[in-house]
């Protein structure tokens, strides 16, 4: 039986751990990572509309930073915290992916 026991995984629920075979499927998945709160990421893919700040600009939190069209409907992406624009890394016009990293905040 100790041979066997490289083929399970431990998992974790309610405080409980449990040995558990894994499909092919969950192995391939993609991992989970905690987000970096200075990275705006898309949260839809679209199209970017109109860029509405510059490098070294500083934004409080609530202002619209950017414009994204998702299927014919205009999406503002507002600054969560007061910070500083770091860098952008998309263009006007450009078509992005979800989870695409649009600007970085110092």
């Amino acid at each position: 039986m100790e041979e066997n026991n490289s083929k399970y995984q431990v998992f974790v629920v309610n405080s409980g751990m449990y040995l558990s075979l894994s499909t092919k499927k969950y192995d391939l998945r993609k991992k989970w990572h905690k987000s970096d709160p200075k990275e705006i990421r898309s949260i839809i893919p679209g199209s970017v509309i109109e860029i509405l700040v510059t490098v070294g600009q500083k934004v409080k939190a609530g202002e619209v930073l950017l414009i994204l069209d998702s299927m014919k409907m205009y999406t503002k992406i507002e600054m969560p915290y007061d910070g500083i624009i770091k860098s952008i890394h998309i263009s006007q016009g450009d078509r992005i992916p979800k989870n695409t990293v649009m600007l970085l905040i110092e």
